[in-house]
């Protein structure tokens, strides 16, 4: 097909032909998306030099047939965003080894997928209900009575008031003695999961976790055999909805903590989330690989249903800008003394380059963040033929 240019200051066109030929320009992409074509101008290029000012100054328009097709898109105005594409496993976030420290006969045990909350008896030995309860994970190592102190006391009071059977005003929750507002609202405790109400704890009537609530992932034990103490009995995770990304290590410095994501779940619906954490000890893959994990956090955790180990797509979205002017990254020209220019084409159907300094790309939309002299939202600009 046919095109009109028209040579501006500035662009560095106007290069001296030779044995026939104009120097070669080419069209380049940025990244993963950016493409290279190569527009020859052969010797069978038709030059016509049409004289428009009177005075003796003129404007030379350049008909050239490049042999590519090539169509036309518009420059527009919006926000941008820097984002890459990742794969993730959609599941749920944390994982929990609970040991038991009873010894006797598992008498009721959970099943996998039940959830447990905080204040809940979370199995049973010779028909003896553990606790369950949230705390800062100090292991369970003593009897808890009147007269300790410690963190793991101070970790009791925090539940017992969060639990709501105790008053924070007869009850410091940060205290780390066991006094009589802890004795007294233990027995409450106690009496509403069916233990003895003894007002203490013995070892292993409770266990820490460091959430509200967990979810069974596996367990080890068995109705009818024998608990021991020390004895790994059940794995859980939270119920805290998480996405998980083996990120290579080349782009970590690319995404920070807060960035924002979008989730494009196996249903092929999308949902928000958030960068909750990068991390920095990289790992080889079986592929060979180097990654660093990086956790996301869904804003929506219900839109992502009950689905675990769940393959998704991640855009991490690493930056945006806003309220400004952006073409197809297939529009940029690469310029022979270097730096970018676009082909405009105005209402008559004249083409001339325009100089563009270049912004944010965004591969995934495959648009480019450009300002430049005379560019201006709605223009048409040449971009290569689908």
């Amino acid at each position: 097909m046919s095109t009109t240019q028209t040579p501006v200051e500035g662009v560095g066109t106007g290069a001296p032909e030779t044995n026939g030929r104009r120097p070669v320009r080419t069209r380049r992409r940025r990244g993963p998306l950016i493409l290279v074509v190569v527009l020859s101008l052969v010797a069978a290029a038709t030059v016509a030099y049409v004289v428009f000012d009177p005075f003796g100054s003129r404007r030379t328009d350049t008909t050239i047939d490049s042999g590519s097709g090539t169509a036309l898109a518009q420059v527009t105005k919006g926000s941008l965003s820097a984002r890459s594409a990742e794969s993730g496993t959609l599941g749920f976030a944390g994982t929990y080894t609970l040991l038991n420290k009873v010894a006797g006969t598992y008498t009721k045990l959970p099943a996998v997928g039940d959830v447990i909350k905080s204040g809940k008896a979370l199995y049973k030995v010779d028909g003896e209900p553990v606790l369950l309860l949230k705390g800062a994970w100090v292991p369970v190592y003593r009897k808890l009575e009147w007269g300790d102190e410690g963190a793991d006391v101070r970790q009791l009071n925090q539940a017992l008031v969060d639990l709501g059977y105790a008053s924070s005003a007869k009850l410091d929750r940060t205290s780390n003695e066991f006094g009589y507002q802890t004795y007294k609202a233990l027995r409450k405790l106690q009496d509403a999961i069916g233990q003895d109400k003894t007002g203490e704890l013995d070892l292993g009537q409770v266990i820490f976790v460091p959430v509200d609530r967990i979810r069974v992932t596996e367990v080890s034990g068995k109705v009818g055999g024998a608990a021991t103490s020390g004895q790994q009995m059940l794995t859980a995770s939270s119920t805290n909805r998480q996405v998980s990304v083996a990120l290579r290590a080349t782009r970590q410095s690319n995404v920070k903590v807060g960035d924002q994501v979008v989730i494009t779940l196996p249903s092929n619906k999308t949902t928000p989330g958030k960068v909750a954490s990068v991390g920095t000890v990289a790992t080889k893959d079986d592929d060979g690989n180097i990654t660093v994990p990086v956790l996301i956090t869904p804003l929506k955790p219900k839109d992502t249903g009950n689905l675990d180990k769940a393959p998704v797509q991640v855009a991490i979205v690493s930056e945006t800008v806003k309220n400004v002017l952006t073409v197809p990254v297939n529009a940029l020209l690469a310029l022979a003394g270097g730096g970018y220019a676009v082909e405009v084409v105005d209402a008559a159907g004249a083409h001339r380059l325009v100089a563009v300094k270049t912004g944010l790309f965004d591969d995934d939309a495959g648009r480019v963040e450009v300002s430049g002299t005379g560019l201006v939202q709605g223009q048409n600009v040449v971009v290569p033929a689908s």
